[in-house]
């Protein structure tokens, strides 16, 4: 498969017509995303950090001279997502962030260097590898290469027309995910420097499908990742941007999706402003988010629930649950150019059904996070579902983790959402233990019109009648929260920042223990969990959180449709 689409990318390459490398782009670009001045200053220090993994740069053997990246995996096969960052140049805002002229040398430094090792790996020429350092390399053209050497700028320009060259050919590219927008965006960036109008034409003809591919009717991305959600917002409104600037009419289901997207971002927000951490999302500031928004020209509330991508919102005074109902996202087995996996569920975690909670600007109850740049060990321990605020049955993931994505998995997910007076109820079933088990797992949440309480239930439901191994339910706590264990070991007293206390509470024949937990948002931080141990046979759970200071509540029936 990949021996087929590489021969015929090279077919379209062998006919087009040759191109005469200018010596700059033809028309400015400018990057509109702020870079991290504190990973630029580590840059200079002498260490990369991509997605919370760091690796030392250093003197290759036997050479001298600057400390350089290791630009070739040491170990084929496993996760490739901080070395596609390395060579994908967008580390360069964090180096303009600096703003300092030993940030520019460095950044030049870097840049010949990978001209002269790293181009030479193959997962440089993946299409949404080039394609990110395409943008990269134009976005930041005055901060690089305006006064750089003539020498450098003739390398630069020969290998963006190398590459734009490539990924335009190889359209529509191969990846089910977001990559496939990276690329296409590359592709039209090479183009308007090159001034190749037959290029811009093709991607601008495959813009549409790739919108289409992309992005669900609710706006919400199909990795199904909030992170991911925030990148591919960023991609639309540089395209958008890109074709306003040379003068080309966007298709029209650019500016319908850029309508659906930005509010379906909204939807994943807590108070805070930053994003709920599902499937390989890490925080962002709130501030980045927005000016994202702003971008997008995003106004007006957010939508309650994203009913295609599988996120539903229940909100109540100053408390928020975000909830995780959704099937993973669709799977490819084979591989790209490098290594990169093609499929949707590339980062894809075994958390459905899992939910966070938030109250104010304080965060709660949340799911570990994620390293989608560490050694395959570490990133997958992130992504199973004891890392998540949901059920674990018999120690067993919902859906099997792999490097590329994921095996067996979560295929239906049924929800039903009632509302009533501010009441507010969701009713949701997952089947991803159906085959190995015979039982399906069922949650069901109720959020107070007050917000004051959320009682939940969950319950393993059989097809047949099997015996149901032991579970454990997990509340995995923000860093800021403190849990200590109630008295009679029935439940567990739970302080946020500000001082506000909450009980979270459970029947008889529940062992309750507060655990070590890890929350991976950002730098890696300690933190606790409240786990709710149920012994083999049982098979129903109910559990409520409780503002301190309110009654405790009675179980409300669910609401019929």
């Amino acid at each position: 498969m990949i021996g087929d689409v590489l021969r015929g990318a090279r077919r379209i390459i062998a006919n087009l017509k040759p191109i005469k490398v200018p010596d700059g782009p033809a028309r400015s670009f400018r990057d509109l995303w702020p870079g991290d001045a504190a990973r630029g200053a580590r840059l200079l220090r002498g260490e990369f950090e991509a997605y919370g993994t760091t690796r030392p740069l250093r003197p290759q053997d036997g050479e001298e001279g600057p400390a350089r990246p290791d630009w070739t995996p040491a170990q084929p096969g496993g996760s490739q997502t901080w070395y596609a960052a390395a060579h994908g140049f967008a580390w360069l805002r964090d180096l303009r962030a600096l703003g300092t002229d030993a940030a520019r040398l460095r950044g030049r430094a870097l840049t010949a260097d990978w001209l002269a090792h790293g181009a030479l790996d193959p997962l440089a020429d993946a299409p949404e590898v080039a394609g990110a350092r395409i943008s990269a390399w134009l976005g930041h053209w005055d901060f690089l290469a305006a006064t750089a050497e003539d020498g450098l700028r003739r390398q630069l320009m020969q290998r963006l027309a190398q590459d734009a060259r490539g990924v335009v050919a190889g359209l529509p590219a191969e990846a089910a995910h977001r990559g496939a927008l990276v690329a296409l965006k590359g592709g039209m960036a090479g183009a308007v420097a090159l001034e190749e109008e037959t290029w811009l034409a093709r991607c601008v003809r495959f813009l549409p499908q790739e919108l289409e591919r992309q992005f669900r009717p609710d706006g919400g991305h199909v990795e199904r990742s909030p992170g991911v959600q925030l990148a591919a917002l960023q991609d639309l409104i540089e395209i958008r941007n890109l074709l306003h600037g040379a003068g080309v009419e966007a298709p029209p289901q650019l500016a319908a999706t850029l309508d659906r997207a930005a509010p379906a971002l909204r939807m994943l927000r807590h108070a805070d402003g930053g994003l709920a951490l599902f499937n390989g999302t890490r925080d962002e500031q709130a501030a980045f988010i927005d000016l994202v928004l702003t971008q997008g020209q995003s106004r007006g509330r957010p939508p309650a629930q994203l009913p295609e991508t599988g996120f539903h919102r229940l909100a109540a005074s100053r408390t928020l649950v975000l909830m995780d109902c959704g099937a993973p996202p669709a799977a490819r087995r084979d591989a790209a150019p490098g290594g990169l996996p093609r499929g949707a569920d590339r980062n894809a975690h075994a958390g459905t059904l899992a939910f966070e909670m938030s109250v104010g600007r304080e965060r709660l109850i949340v799911n570990c996070g994620a390293a989608p740049a560490a050694e395959g060990e570490w990133r997958d321990a992130l992504r199973a579902t004891a890392a998540h605020s949901t059920l674990v049955l018999a120690d067993t993931n919902s859906s099997e983790l792999r490097p590329e994505g994921l095996g067996r998995r979560v295929e239906t997910v049924t929800t039903d959402r009632f509302e009533e007076d501010g009441k507010l109820w969701l009713d949701a079933t997952h089947d991803g233990w159906q085959r190995q088990f015979g039982l399906r797992h069922r949650r069901r949440l109720f959020l107070s019109e007050s917000g004051d309480s959320l009682i939940g239930e969950d319950v393993l439901e059989g097809t047949r009648e099997v015996a149901v191994p032991g579970f454990t339910l997990r509340f995995h706590l923000h860093p800021g929260v403190t849990a200590s264990l109630q008295q009679d070991e029935q439940g567990a007293l739970l302080r946020l920042p500000s001082g506000a206390g909450w009980r979270l509470r459970t029947g008889r024949d529940v062992r309750v223990a507060i655990e070590e937990s890890i929350y991976l948002g950002g730098e890696p931080r300690r933190s606790q969990q409240v786990a709710l141990h149920a012994e083999p046979g049982a098979a129903a759970l109910q559990w409520a959180l409780t503002r301190i200071g309110v009654p405790a509540p009675a179980t409300p029936e669910p609401q019929p449709e």
